[in-house]
């Protein structure tokens, strides 16, 4: 991706998702805990992306050797030691829990964005709820959104890692109790970009998002999240600036995925 770590006072993209997917009153999600666990592993592989600690060879996600300063050092050293590099959809599966949700919430936690609310019923069972205590971020956050949403096509900055058989999975793999199904085989597509240069009578555009924000739009997007937090934005332009970025399309397919054996357990 080509970006730079982000600053001690940004958020990561796990971190900007799950802001953005809680209430923040409540402190719950506002979204089906699967598809909040699932898009947040996506989010993870995002982030390593943008910051060049993973990429995409073909079809697995590899490590690039580089060392970047990172929140998700442990998820990171995951996919260094895998033997065998998996599928982006296989890597989701996995990385996808209640571990990483809680571990993301505690990060913001500790920052003072979010608030650690616990509750007890009947004096044993506890529930934990993380309302928004700084709005200060969340409102960077979507005035960010906005303005990319709101901006011209030709503005468009597509993430410089496209999807490449990014739902292609595994066969035969129990890792995490899962085996993969459901190959997808997509052609390669380089993402096209805006003509800097132009004819001298080409009229100006606005400066295109940054590739942190457009990146948040494809899991956001991905998660069926973004309708619900901008009505009345032109879902197309989303699209255009996604590109079919491959860990937002892995987030995708697992949900699709999970949403037939939901369906064919109803049906039995």
């Amino acid at each position: 991706m080509n970006a730079e770590t982000p600053k001690a006072a940004e958020l990561n993209l796990p971190q900007a998702f799950l802001l953005l997917a809680t209430n923040d009153t409540t402190g719950k999600p506002d979204i089906p805990v699967f598809a909040l666990r699932t898009t947040l592993a996506g989010a993870i592989l995002a982030e390593l992306d943008l910051i060049d600690a993973i990429e995409l060879q073909g079809k697995r996600v590899k490590a690039t050797g580089a060392s970047p300063e990172t929140d998700l050092q442990h998820e990171l050293e995951l996919i260094r030691g895998k033997s065998r590099p998996h599928a982006p959809k296989r890597w989701v599966s996995m990385l996808e829990g209640r571990a990483e949700v809680q571990r993301v919430y505690e990060g913001m936690a500790s920052r003072g964005i979010v608030e650690h609310v616990g509750e007890r019923h009947l004096g044993l069972f506890r529930t934990v709820r993380y309302p928004e205590k700084d709005h200060g971020p969340e409102a960077a956050l979507l005035e960010k959104i906005q303005a990319a949403l709101s901006g011209a096509p030709s503005d468009a900055e597509a993430p410089a890692s496209t999807a490449t058989d990014a739902g292609t999975t595994d066969a035969g793999t129990s890792e995490a109790g899962k085996a993969d199904a459901g190959t997808a085989d997509a052609e390669a597509s380089e993402p096209t970009k805006p003509d800097d240069a132009g004819a001298p009578d080409a009229k100006p555009v606005s400066k295109a998002p940054d590739a942190r924000t457009t990146v948040l739009i494809a899991l956001l997007q991905a998660a069926g999240l973004l309708g619900k937090l901008f009505p009345a934005a032109d879902l197309t332009r989303a699209d255009e600036l996604a590109k079919d970025y491959w860990p937002a399309r892995a987030v995708e397919d697992e949900l699709r995925m999970i949403r037939l054996a939901e369906q064919e357990a109803a049906n039995l």
